[in-house]
């Protein structure tokens, strides 16, 4: 990549597919306006794998940074520069900073996003924890695990390949993992940190199973918000921790990684989410 000579104008965006769905403009431009960065802009753009090169290949001096979602937090690696020990470790790039000399770096916000969304709600250390699913999100869970938690993690997945994934990322990231079947998934409600990292509607099924007195659920979903696990758990007076709160945490972590600007404003970006969560809701 060649050298990219500054701009005033700055440019940031959101790639996946599909994207449509995405909040991080609107928590992105919460922060520039917060910032006075009036003349910085953030898209977002429908990229899959096949396009990702091609898009990479016509970006201009201006562009300080991207964000990454589904699929293509693996398929950037190649594209990149430097990636961080962080990104390293779970082999996933959801940023990448474009720095002046005209190199690309590579990072992971998601991880410490967990761990300051947790920490945001006073959990700093756990001695066990349960973990429902086994994608990707899961990976970096264990590895937001790997800094907080000084016990055994059960991992509650649908099948044997899976469950080998999720000892290997274990031993990878020196988290002590034990896994067990998705039929005894009612099991993990009673650990003192839950994080449910599945898609929409999979964990429906477990709220009923929600004990009198349950401890911490971060249930990585933002919308539809809550799911029924997590309205059942609140309900209950366990402590929740959403997927707005980690996409903020881990967006504030983007802000300031491109923008050079710190800290990043948590406040602002919380109001600007929260308020578009709730305009869908009415829609």
């Amino acid at each position: 990549m060649t050298a990219r000579a500054r701009t005033d104008a700055r440019r940031a965006a959101v790639l996946g597919s599909p994207i449509a769905h995405s909040l991080s403009p609107v928590l992105h431009r919460a922060a520039y306006t917060e910032l006075g960065l009036g003349d910085w802009s953030y898209d977002r753009f429908e990229v899959d794998e096949e396009a990702l090169p091609g898009f990479f290949a016509e970006l201009g001096p201006e562009w300080a940074g991207l964000s990454l979602t589904m699929p293509l937090k693996r398929a950037v690696m190649p594209l990149l520069d430097e990636i961080s020990e962080t990104a390293a470790s779970v082999e996933a790039v959801n940023t990448v900073v474009f720095t002046g000399d005209g190199r690309s770096v590579g990072d992971n916000t998601d991880i410490p996003g967990m761990v300051a969304a947790l920490r945001e709600r006073g959990i700093e250390e756990v001695d066990s924890a349960a973990v429902l699913g086994a994608g990707a999100t899961a990976s970096s869970a264990l590895a937001a695990l790997a800094r907080i938690c000084t016990g055994e993690v059960v991992a509650y997945v649908r099948s044997e390949g899976r469950a080998a994934q999720m000892r290997q990322w274990g031993e990878r990231l020196d988290v002590e993992v034990r896994t067990a079947d998705w039929a005894d998934a009612e099991q993990a409600l009673r650990a003192p940190l839950v994080i449910a990292t599945t898609p929409a509607g999979t964990t429906d099924a477990l709220a009923a199973a929600v004990p009198e007195r349950p401890a911490t659920l971060f249930d990585v979903l933002y919308d539809p918000w809550p799911t029924d696990l997590a309205a059942r758990w609140s309900g209950y007076g366990g402590a929740v921790v959403s997927g707005l709160d980690l996409l903020l945490h881990q967006a504030v972590l983007q802000v300031e990684q491109m923008t050079g600007r710190s800290p990043a404003p948590l406040d602002a970006m919380r109001k600007a989410g929260e308020h578009a969560l709730a305009a869908r809701q009415v829609s």
